[in-house]
């Protein structure tokens, strides 16, 4: 359901559009001038506003620049009593989606309005792909490990050679074999990739090879499997060291002829795949173990790729940390934040066991608890809270009364909730089980506000 805030200083013509709007399934808000309905405003997510240009006080032309500061995306319908064409014209340039004159044409405000909201949805989906699109997957890093990697992708990428990417869990062996899919001549077709460890044993020959209609019991339908679906492109196998044997059999046997035929089928399919691989286990303990071919093991390892842990190259902790910093803030709508130098060293010092993963998720939590400059003791507090004990942030002697604690705990709880829901106070409510008026009190209380 769409909600409407209407701004306008006489009665009557907010409650007749309230009935109105109302009975066409909208949520509506009212304001009576535009101090209220600023307020309302940095509180809600409202999909249009519609607003009076003559009011007392902030009047409906103050109020679009100020909303077209906060948040150009919403499209405010302006309407007027004294409406003239230069009027129509100046809210047009200063941002106004469109310009109705008073009394409103019913037909014409309803569909005035639900273009405004067709166009707001259009405009967020686009900033959204856009910033999917625009999301480089930079290897970030300057230390000698990172350059040399990236100075080997640099050389093997253009070729047809098979990589192996070896390297504990969160290093970043995913980023490393993006890379070399998105610097090969096969950029332009599809990298599949394969989580060989997700996939149950009888399903994995299934997923890689396909299946033909009742091969077996649920075979309800023929399945195109990911080396046909990479055709022309980079299969990119990862965790390949907890592949069964009989899969890495038939998987040597695509590599070595160029051909793989479905389960349940007898026809063999031509394929064109660059493989590269990535492992978090010592293939050649594997393969002593009697876990892994040899044969396989030397198809996959033209070129070896090791990535170091986080720990190995913590030089390259401060550049990681503000990538992340700058992407997280973006992606929650939040006011850009920075790690004071304290802070930087702070996250040097963490045991990052987690790697790049754990990283990543630590500063997400950072930026949604701290204030704008993240200190080391922040970092200290909300860095491994699992590992902290009975005081697992590390705060408790920060305050002095139980109701102190209290207070903080609910400021954060809140918060985190209002940016999960992304300020939709009616659905946090809800979500939290408390009234939406007692949530605005909680709001204004802790001086809460939207970033």
């Amino acid at each position: 359901m769409a909600h409407i805030l209407v701004v306008d200083d006489e009665a009557p013509i907010r409650e007749t559009l309230k009935e109105i709007l109302e009975y066409e399934d909208f949520e509506v808000s009212l304001a009576d001038n535009g101090e209220k309905a600023w307020q309302l405003i940095q509180k809600n997510d409202f999909d249009v506003i519609l607003c009076d240009v003559k009011m007392p006080g902030i009047d409906g032309m103050e109020l679009l620049e100020k909303v077209q500061a906060f948040r150009p995306e919403i499209p405010m319908v302006m309407i007027s009593g004294h409406g003239n064409v230069e009027m129509a014209i100046d809210s047009t340039k200063k941002g106004a989606y469109d310009f109705i004159t008073k009394p409103p044409d019913l037909n014409r405000l309803l569909i005035t309005l639900r273009n405004a909201i067709d166009r707001n949805n259009l405009v967020i989906e686009t900033k959204v792909l856009k910033r999917k699109v625009a999301k480089t997957f930079d290897i970030i890093g300057e230390t000698p490990a990172i350059s040399k990697i990236k100075e080997t992708i640099e050389k093997v990428a253009p070729t047809e050679a098979r990589v192996l990417i070896t390297g504990e869990n969160g290093t970043g062996k995913e980023l490393v074999a993006r890379w070399v899919h998105e610097r090969s001549t096969r950029a332009l077709n599809a990298l599949i990739e394969v989580n060989c460890a997700s996939i149950p044993t009888e399903l994995i020959e299934s997923e890689l090879f396909g299946h033909e209609k009742g091969s077996f019991t649920s075979a309800i339908k023929q399945r195109i499997g990911k080396f046909e679906q990479a055709h022309g492109g980079t299969l990119f196998l990862d965790e390949i060291g907890d592949m069964s044997m009989a899969a890495q059999s038939k998987v040597l046997r695509a590599i070595q002829e160029g051909k793989i035929t479905r389960v349940g089928g007898d026809k063999e399919i031509k394929v064109d795949v660059r493989i590269v691989a990535a492992t978090n286990k010592n293939l050649l303990d594997e393969i002593e173990k009697g876990n892994f071919r040899m044969d396989l093991y030397h198809r996959l390892s033209v070129i070896l790729i090791h990535v170091p842990t986080l720990n190995e190259r913590a030089e390259d902790i401060p550049m990681i940390a503000d990538k992340f910093l700058a992407e997280i803030c973006e992606e929650n709508a939040m006011q850009p934040k920075k790690f004071t130098p304290d802070g930087y060293r702070a996250l040097q010092d963490v045991n990052w066991t987690g790697n790049i993963r754990e990283l990543r998720n630590v500063i997400e939590r950072l930026v949604i608890l701290c204030e704008e400059h993240i200190s080391g003791d922040n970092v200290y507090m909300y860095s491994n809270p699992a590992q902290r004990g009975a005081d697992p942030f590390g705060v408790v002697d920060e305050y002095k009364t139980l109701q102190e604690f209290r207070d903080w705990a609910e400021k954060v709880f809140i918060e985190r909730k209002l940016v999960q829901n992304a300020w939709n106070v009616a659905k946090t409510a809800i979500e939290i089980d408390i009234q939406r008026s007692h949530l605005y009190n909680k709001i204004e209380k802790y001086s809460l506000k939207r970033r």
